[in-house]
């Protein structure tokens, strides 16, 4: 099969090649896809198990990406729930090959039915930014209607997201960005939009998702009101605040929440900004430009 794969930590995006693979095996529980479109993140040439299995062993040559939707062409031993021939999509293990290619052994529990009338392309560029906007307003947040909530990056592939479906929970939603994003977030649904410039004008509110970290996420912490909640995907809180609770989470497959997202698209309800769509030779490039301003990348792999 063709595939995206890089071999050197040190050479980065630089180090990606358009390759000829051996097609993967569908060991236990697994199910293998066609992939048809395909989500990455630009960060992921950072993470440890891009380039090292669980065990610390070298995993090079390696297939980036993780974020797919497509058809299960086989099913490995003991694999229950999917068929062949079905239309999927979902999240790819962070320690396994990826799905920048044309096929991709995944956990078949890490993986959603995709109905017919949603597209590949929107459907591979829902599992990271659903689920992790969805986890962290419901299974970390714990948002209740009337509550204010501050999204940091409120007009990126994750905050987007966040914002909808706050609204969607009855929520008082500010968004927080750079002044250009404004638009974007609004069209999102945030109720007001701030400067990251002026971030204080946004507080007090019961729950900050956090998105972008730094100085920005620290000074966010403070706008938490007493009892509230904090919620960061970028890194652990620097400080502590003993009157609230503050966490940081990794993002979790989940074929239920997986199915709420894509409901919610079906219905009209929930939108992925998507911007450029690149074949799968044009992964590398979109690699190194980091995505589109647009919204998110994402790789046609098949029509």
């Amino acid at each position: 099969m063709k595939a995206i794969t890089v071999s050197d930590p040190a050479a980065g995006v630089a180090g990606m090649r358009v390759e000829e693979r051996p097609a993967p095996h569908a060991a236990e529980n697994d199910v293998i896809v066609r992939v048809h479109a395909a989500g990455f993140t630009p960060g992921e040439l950072e993470w440890p198990a891009t380039w090292t299995d669980r065990a610390g062993h070298d995993r090079t040559p390696a297939i980036p990406g993780h974020e797919l939707a497509g058809v299960v062409t086989e099913l490995g031993y003991g694999t229950t729930g999917l068929t062949v021939g079905q239309r999927v999509f979902g999240l790819a293990d962070w320690a396994r090959d990826g799905t920048l290619a044309e096929f991709v052994a995944v956990e078949a529990r890490n993986l959603a039915p995709l109905p017919a009338d949603v597209d590949f392309v929107t459907a591979a560029s829902l599992p990271i930014s659903g689920l992790t906007a969805w986890q962290a307003l419901f299974q970390h947040g714990g948002i209740q209607a009337g509550q204010s909530v501050l999204v940091t990056g409120a007009a990126g592939g994750v905050g987007s997201l966040v914002v909808q479906l706050a609204r969607e929970a009855g929520a008082v939603v500010v968004g927080a960005g750079r002044a250009g994003h404004r638009a974007r977030a609004t069209e999102a649904g945030a109720h007001l939009f701030v400067d990251t410039e002026e971030l204080d004008a946004a507080g007090p509110v019961d729950l900050v998702v956090d998105v972008l970290g730094g100085e920005v996420g620290a000074r966010s912490l403070g706008l938490v009101r007493p009892g509230g909640r904090f919620v960061t995907i970028a890194a652990p809180p620097a400080s502590e605040r003993p009157d609230i609770t503050a966490l940081f989470f990794v993002v979790e497959p989940s074929r239920v929440e997986l199915e709420q997202l894509v409901a919610r698209v079906r219905a009209g309800t929930l939108r992925s900004f998507i911007g450029d769509v690149v074949e799968l030779d044009g992964a590398p490039t979109a690699f190194a430009g980091s995505g589109s301003r647009n919204g998110k990348t994402i790789v046609r792999v098949a029509e």
